[in-house]
């Protein structure tokens, strides 16, 4: 089990506790992380988890506004076992005594988020779910006898031998070693890729690895083109989120002369869904040539009822949302009586490794869950505080599939009329898998190509990963086309030529049989996830370039309309991949 958010953790407990009901047995569980078992993307998380567990809202109701985010490009059959397991996930979560905000009565407070039709969305501590959620969960990690935890291990790549999964090859922190880890069954659970831009409210170790190890290692991918950008992150230092709950409560957005502007390009407001907010923020800063525009608290008096006492106000937001409240005032903003300064930044990938409706992936014995995931419940925009629920939903059955499979078991035959109810994924749809070429077999460079600055001005970096960031954020930044792109993606793929490497390989035919022993390899240099990092932006670029409309996410100047003869989405392999 590579990663340890939510859909890493619940795989894991999945896997180790089986399920009587259907003849799976408890399986032991080896966990990989890259740093502390608690450190995640689940653990930034500060939005929530959406769930249909209230007595006004349904499961198809939550499916429905899933479906309408995604535009046109959701799975209903993904979506539908979401929104629908995804209940008796969060219920479960209530029942193990996860800390979920509850009002005075004892029942889970509920908020509503953008583009969802009921408040749906669970909290816990106000505005630090993601960190209460993960803390709860770790411990009963820790407290699972057949679950063996290995913190400091970062896996440089899945082994295939026989076109099959055979371990992983991982970088021992403590060691300072490659190692070989042998095991038939693998789940990538690994995270998203923020870190592939300038400005991202994704932790450091969001870089890219799940997608770029999984694509080395044949598995397909797609929907590698529809990055979804936070509009609403801090416009300096790290680019601190600024929750969507915030906006939900009655935030709203101005420009830099304190005049709202959302009303006038969506009759959702403040509360249309994230891809239509970002890009207006952008526009906005652009035209205020490169100035940030607003989020103003004022609104959430008005619509709570506050009345114009500021200290009302203040007390509100401390209690609502302390972790934004604290991380405000330590920048010295005072947000009860003066707007915070926003920009759009990287957020949530909604491509990954391409699996069916268990996480299965092309290659057998090779499972991917979380945001590293495609599981095709997203679409071409992610539905507001969805992420933590498909974590928890397929993090469960890449567990219980991966316990229950025979080690040559592909996505192929995966059917629909077993005891707990399989069904086919994406495999047979008809979709073509189209091949990316290999940036790392680029000829060596030693000059990195310029990239264009937002303000117009051409820059050298001498930094690989600063290239890499500044390349992703102008060509396939928020808003993109094809020059920008084409320019993006020949820098990339400049970058992934000279980028270093560890010297590994995933097409290890000669892996010893013991279940840990040391790599003959070289000793990784410089960041060691970078070629991951270059591989992934790569391919996202690619990815970007060859879907010519706009949808979702995804926003070309010169292709300005959605084409319903690209509503399908795209499958890829890398070239010279195993098979």
């Amino acid at each position: 089990m590579v990663g340890s958010g939510i859909a890493g953790l619940s795989a894991a407990l999945a896997a180790a506790k089986g399920d009587s009901r259907h003849g799976i047995a408890p399986t032991d569980v080896l966990v990989l992380t890259s740093g502390r078992l608690e450190e995640s993307n689940t653990l930034h998380a500060q939005g929530g988890i959406a769930a249909a567990i209230f007595p006004d809202d349904s499961p198809a109701l939550h499916a429905r506004d899933t479906i309408a985010a995604g535009d046109g490009l959701c799975d209903p059959r993904t979506v539908d076992i979401l929104t629908r397991e995804g209940a008796v996930r969060v219920r479960e979560l209530l029942g193990h005594g996860v800390r979920f905000d509850r009002d005075s009565s004892g029942r889970p407070r509920r908020g509503l988020e953008a583009a969802h039709s009921r408040p749906r969305v669970l909290h816990a501590g106000g505005d630090a779910t993601g960190r209460i959620v993960e803390l709860d969960v770790c411990r009963m990690i820790r407290d699972q006898p057949r679950i063996d935890v290995l913190e400091n291990m970062v896996v440089r790549d899945v082994i295939v031998r026989d076109g099959m999964v055979a371990g992983v090859r991982l970088w021992d922190r403590a060691a300072g070693s490659m190692r070989d880890v042998a095991g038939s069954r693998v789940i990538l659970a690994t995270g998203g890729a923020g870190r592939m831009f300038p400005f991202t409210t994704n932790p450091p170790l969001a870089t890219g690895t799940g997608v770029a190890i999984g694509l080395r290692a044949g598995a397909q991918v797609m929907d590698l083109e529809f990055y979804q950008f936070h509009p609403t992150a801090l416009a300096m230092g790290e680019h601190f989120l600024i929750s969507e709950a915030v906006r939900g409560e009655g935030a709203y957005l101005v420009d830099e002369h304190g005049e709202r502007y959302m009303p006038a390009v969506d009759p959702r407001a403040e509360l249309a869904p994230r891809d239509v907010v970002a890009r207006e923020n952008y526009r906005r800063i652009m035209a205020q040539n490169g100035r940030p525009v607003f989020l103003d608290a004022a609104g959430i008096a008005a619509k709570q009822g506050l009345g114009r006492d500021r200290r009302v106000l203040a007390a509100f937001l401390a209690d609502r949302f302390p972790t934004i409240d604290r991380y405000l005032r330590d920048q010295g903003i005072e947000w009860s009586v003066e707007p915070v300064p926003i920009t759009p930044a990287a957020h949530y990938w909604m491509g990954g490794l391409r699996t069916d409706a268990h996480a299965r992936t092309s290659v057998p014995g090779l499972y991917a869950a979380g945001e590293c995931a495609r599981t095709g419940v997203h679409g071409a925009n992610r539905l507001a505080s969805n992420s933590l629920l498909e974590g928890l939903v397929f993090g469960h059955r890449a567990g219980l599939a991966a316990a229950d499979d025979p080690a040559d078991r592909g996505w192929n035959d995966a059917r629909d009329d077993d005891a707990y109810g399989r069904v086919l994924g994406h495999d047979n749809d008809g979709i073509g898998v189209e091949t990316i070429d290999d940036p790392t077999h680029a000829a060596q460079v030693t000059q990195v190509a310029p990239s264009t600055t937002p303000g117009g001005a051409t820059a050298i970096h001498a930094d690989p990963a600063e290239s890499l960031r500044n390349l992703m954020w102008t060509g396939v930044g928020v808003l993109r086309d094809a020059d920008g792109l084409g320019s993006a993606r020949e820098g990339l793929r400049r970058l992934a030529g000279t980028a270093p490497s560890d010297g590994t390989t995933p097409a290890d035919t000669t892996m010893p049989t013991g279940d840990t022993t040391p790599a003959e390899t070289t000793m990784p240099t410089g960041d060691i996830t970078l070629p991951d990092t270059a591989l992934a932006a790569y391919a996202c670029a690619t990815a970007a370039l060859a879907r010519t409309e706009s949808r979702g996410a995804h926003a070309r100047t010169d292709h300005p309309r959605t084409d319903p003869l690209q509503a399908r989405s795209r499958a890829y392999v890398l070239q010279g991949a195993p098979r």
